[in-house]
């Protein structure tokens, strides 16, 4: 067993690193969940994340991962056989079609090859073409995180408004929420899903619903069977800033210094040093020769960078070395991008030094389980860098 000295680099794509002020301000007594200083804490997270959806409508915070809040927004607004439109956009696409399908519905899967974001006209299409209105929502995943493409929701719900269709419009913003810009109000998004571990810099624990005004009456006209998840039962104890049952009281507090920590650098502060990232990673591949995940020059994710490896070498056995000489962990390819696909999370709490150390890693790690490549990535990510002008870095392919 290696002995590897400082701190671990972990740069996979969530969990991502959570800032010493948040496990702080996590490393508090239990406290009474029912009492007026647990409703001062309760009202602060609501309202701050309600800031963070950029919404007015209720946000609903769940102890759960984020596939709790998949299922929390199926189970609230959706029925057994009830018909669903998805797009196959990568691995996390995939899943929340698995939960759809247990819950019995009719899913329709726009096909994707896991290098693009949604067919926006393939969605349209079929949307125009079901006259009788039986899709009840269209499913999209914002970031998706097996890949390193975005799909935008204010695209989608054009398409839909193009279509003149009433479906729902849901979208998985697990990992795009604190870390691009995300307008559930102004984009017209019924129900956004997110969760606490990738862009609000949090353990894994916390799952979020922000839920229009349209999704809400469908939810209270919906009999399906649901307990856990309920809305209506969220929003009468949310009221009082607290919850049906018991919440995660320590991750809410780290939740509150998260939030403060995200407006005092400010969002707009916070996306564009997730594109400066970004540009700098691509740069780098671009001069070691490989090729991104991604393929649309204008879906790249602010906040991981899926690299495929070249024909013949195994990213396993890549991030095997990486791991085994420089105490850093890469994200693995998923499902049928696994062994051809490594991804480098540039996500959360994280700086330039940071990104320069994750990606010399990379550099030598290439070097050393002998895949072909050429020198130099590093200081064409410096480069990026050093410019720090947000114009420049938009023309880095």
């Amino acid at each position: 067993m290696t002995l590897h000295t400082g701190r671990h680099f972990l740069q996979i794509p969530g969990p991502t690193n959570v800032p010493d002020r948040v496990l702080r301000a996590m490393d508090m007594p239990a406290m009474d969940h029912r009492g007026p200083e647990f409703a001062e804490l309760g009202f602060a997270v609501l309202e701050g994340m309600q800031r963070m959806f950029r919404t007015r409508q209720p946000v609903i915070i769940y102890p759960s991962s984020g596939t709790g809040a998949w299922e929390a927004a199926i189970v609230n607004t959706l029925s057994p056989g009830d018909k669903v439109l998805m797009a196959e956009t990568g691995q996390f696409a995939v899943l929340w079609r698995g939960i759809a399908e247990k819950f019995k519905l009719d899913v329709e899967f726009v096909p994707g090859d896991w290098r693009h974001g949604a067919d926006i006209a393939a969605i349209e299409q079929r949307l125009a073409a079901d006259k009788a209105h039986s899709i009840k929502a269209v499913c999209v995943v914002h970031n998706e995180t097996s890949t390193g493409c975005l799909t935008q929701p204010h695209e989608v719900r054009k398409a839909m408004d193009r279509a003149g269709h009433p479906a729902l419009l849901m979208v998985d913003t697990i990992s795009g929420l604190g870390s691009m810009e995300y307008e559930h109000d102004a984009w017209g998004v019924d129900v956004s899903v997110a969760g606490s571990q990738k862009g609000l810099m949090l353990p894994p624990g916390l799952g979020f619903n922000a839920v229009s005004e349209k999704a809400m009456a469908v939810a209270k006209a919906n009999p399906n069977l649901r307990s856990y998840w309920e809305w209506q039962e969220m929003l009468v104890f949310n009221k009082l800033g607290t919850f049906p049952y018991t919440p995660a009281i320590n991750l809410l507090y780290g939740l509150r210094e998260a939030l403060k920590m995200l407006e005092e650098e400010g969002h707009e502060n916070v996306f564009a040093r997730h594109r400066r990232h970004s540009a700098a990673t691509r740069a780098a591949m671009k001069v070691w020769g490989l090729d991104t995940q991604c393929q649309d020059p204008q879906a790249h994710s602010p906040a991981l960078t899926g690299a495929v490896m070249p024909e013949g070498h195994d990213s396993d056995h890549f991030r095997k070395v990486v791991l085994e000489n420089f105490d850093m962990s890469l994200g693995t390819g998923l499902n049928k991008i696994k062994g051809k696909v490594f991804r480098i999370g540039h996500i959360g709490h994280f700086n330039d030094l940071m990104l320069m150390g994750t990606l010399s890693g990379i550099e030598m790690g290439l070097e050393l389980a002998a895949v072909p490549h050429r020198s130099g990535g590093v200081l064409a990510a410096m480069d990026v860098l050093k410019k720090r002008d947000v114009a420049a870095i938009s023309k880095v392919a």
